[in-house]
């Protein structure tokens, strides 16, 4: 077995009650490593065939928690919440920072594959060498804060009772869904902790679909084993001593970026992405530091960045709302994208969120699309149900509320932007899909394209993983380190700064592998993504993507920007379509963006090639 696995996965299938050890062949951990890229692997493997039929809140769907090599060993932990997605129809790696991963592997195993929906809510506990499958109906409908605290109670006087002479038990790792998952809202995340979330994908429905209310695990065995653990303890030193030094990231976390990427660089969502330029001087890393944090420094397992912060409304109509200090995206999301410029109700809105399980991203994206719409008269307030004015955090918190209810108008924002927007077009005879800011069903992440200097112009429309911020295409080589990021499953924050060379010089010392940057970015990174650009571009059963015109940006780019430094400002049309030529020429795709047979038979995925026949003969 290559060093750094555990080598065991748990196998669950909820309709049968089942839970068994599975293994995957060393080749197969060698050429798609874990995370991002085990994910997609597996999911072609035992879905690929019929991938169009496969409905992503169906039984038939995957749900995969997956670990990664360097998962533990590198600095900062994280774990890839994967399956078919339901926002896109595609594959998406969703990431999210917290210990399950740490717990998971020191029970001795690398990931769970679940399958299958079970009759009644439940969770699955995984401690030493074993997974059960236990009730959740006493958890279901409970909230973000009291569904980490049922289990985590339950979880500890359970192993009490197991092991009585071992002593106090600290909290186990836990991945939970609030009540948005459990209404299969398809922009729900799936949670960890209080506040952390993997958003993108939509993978908190999966688990509503499924009865599945959580994934616990508690382990109490060590880290899987590596190759050289000189090495590994000398390369530790070497990335902590890096991110020590960045001292804004330490003490604002992203958050600095709240004020700074609006007014510095236009690149902001402000108002539904009417605007990208704020001057608003209130808001920013600084502005919630002074008032509202209660814990300046504290990190996820082994992470020297520590750049997350705890946030508390003190005084005023907000008070008592407790969670992450809201990082850049939820800054920017539950911020100016809502017309919101007070600090207090930007965290306000963000532990909304949090606690009902609605991606702050996603979610925040959806409020703000449905306020434009009520701003234009083409929602009202019989619609609505309340007024849904800019900047009032009362009101977005509760149609939040009615989206996880699926009441009322919530029942179709429910279904996410892009389907949201293609319901309400025929409801209105209004055409609002302009009004639609996401790419393949994915709403983008907090960065704009109009003012050059943030995300490049076409890197959302080639993505594989859509508006997906963290996976935007630069070129088709670099892309590829956010593969290995995503797969190894790492913090790309912790990552980028000390740069991937030394990221594989710590792969190589853990696994063993003589795996270099030249040889992922060239072949093992691109099997990973022309994987996803397959089921991607099948998608099914309820859409499918035209590449000729889905692999665009939204309409929204391409207007001028109406003010700021960079006022008249535009994503050019003409530059979109020839980077995309340029992307399409060098990472193998045709002239349509359907991936070469030549390539893909290269590559060896003679069954992708195959699968997409039905895509080059439409």
């Amino acid at each position: 077995m290559v060093k750094g696995y555990a080598g065991r996965f748990l196998d669950v299938d909820l309709s049968r009650g089942a839970v068994k050890d599975v293994t995957f062949p060393e080749s197969v951990l060698v050429n798609y490593v874990g995370g991002r890229g085990l994910a997609a692997k597996i999911l072609w493997d035992r879905l690929g065939e019929r991938w169009r039929d496969v409905d992503p809140l169906g039984p038939e769907n995957l749900l995969l928690a997956l670990t990664g090599p360097l998962t533990n060993w590198y600095p900062g932990t994280r774990v890839s919440v994967s399956g078919k997605s339901p926002q896109s129809n595609g594959i998406i790696g969703s990431t999210a920072s917290g210990e399950f991963s740490s717990e998971l592997r020191a029970a001795g195993y690398d990931g769970l594959v679940v399958s299958g929906e079970s009759d009644s809510p439940v969770y699955v506990l995984v401690t030493d060498d074993r997974g059960e499958i236990r009730d959740a109906k006493h958890l279901w409908g409970k909230k973000g804060k009291e569904t980490v605290r049922l289990i985590n109670k339950e979880v500890r006087a359970e192993l009490a009772g197991r092991q009585p002479g071992r002593g106090l038990w600290r909290e186990p790792g836990i991945l939970y869904i609030g009540p948005a998952g459990e209404s299969k809202v398809r922009v729900a995340a799936v949670m960890q902790k209080w506040s952390h979330a993997a958003g993108y994908g939509g993978y908190g429905a999966v688990m509503g679909s499924k009865n599945l209310k959580a994934l616990v695990a508690k382990g109490t065995g060590p880290q899987p084993a590596v190759a050289d653990i000189d090495e590994v303890r000398r390369l530790w030193a070497e990335v902590t001593q890096v991110m020590f030094s960045n001292d804004r990231l330490r003490r604002w976390g992203t958050g600095y970026g709240g004020y700074e990427v609006g007014a510095r660089s236009s690149s902001e969502p402000v108002r539904n992405w009417q605007e990208e330029w704020h001057d608003e001087r209130g808001f920013g890393g600084s502005k919630f530091d002074f008032r509202y944090w209660i814990k300046r420094y504290w990190s996820d397992f082994g992470c020297p960045s520590a750049c997350m912060k705890i946030a508390m409304v003190k005084t005023g109509p907000f008070k008592g709302a407790i969670g992450d200090n809201p990082d850049y995206e939820l800054e920017a999301y539950e911020g100016p994208n809502l017309g919101i410029y007070d600090p207090g109700g930007c965290i306000y809105m963000s532990v909304v969120c949090d606690e009902l399980g609605l991606s702050g991203i996603n979610g925040g994206n959806l409020l703000a699309f449905a306020a434009e719409l009520y701003q234009r008269g083409i929602l009202t307030r019989e619609d609505v149900g309340m007024d849904l004015k800019w900047g009032d955090a009362k009101a977005f918190a509760e149609l939040a509320e009615k989206i996880c209810r699926r009441e009322g108008i919530g029942e179709v924002l429910a279904e996410g932007t892009y389907r949201a927007a293609k319901k309400i077009s025929e409801m209105k005879g209004v055409d609002v899909m302009k009004y639609a800011v996401h790419v393949k069903g994915v709403e983008v992440g907090a960065h704009g394209t109009r003012s050059g200097l943030d995300v490049k112009p076409a890197s959302y429309a080639c993505a594989v993983q859509g508006g997906d911020h963290t996976s935007t295409v630069y070129d088709a080589y670099d892309e590829m380190t956010m593969v290995f990021a995503d797969s190894a499953v790492i913090c790309s924050m912790n990552a980028w700064r000390p740069g991937y060379d030394l990221v594989f010089r710590y792969y190589r010392a853990v696994t063993g592998l003589g795996t270099t940057r030249d040889e992922w970015c060239k072949v093992l990174g691109h099997r990973i993504t022309h994987i996803q650009r397959a089921a991607l571009l099948l998608g099914g059963p309820d859409i499918v993507w035209d590449p000729v015109k889905d692999d665009d940006n939204p309409p929204r780019f391409y207007e001028p920007l109406p003010s700021g430094p960079f006022t008249g400002k535009e994503t050019g049309r003409a530059t979109v379509e020839e980077l995309k030529k340029q992307y399409y020429n060098a990472i193998g795709w045709d002239e349509r963006g359907i991936p070469k047979p030549e390539v893909l038979k290269a590559l060896g995925l003679d069954d992708v090639d195959r699968a997409l026949e039905i895509v080059r003969q439409s």
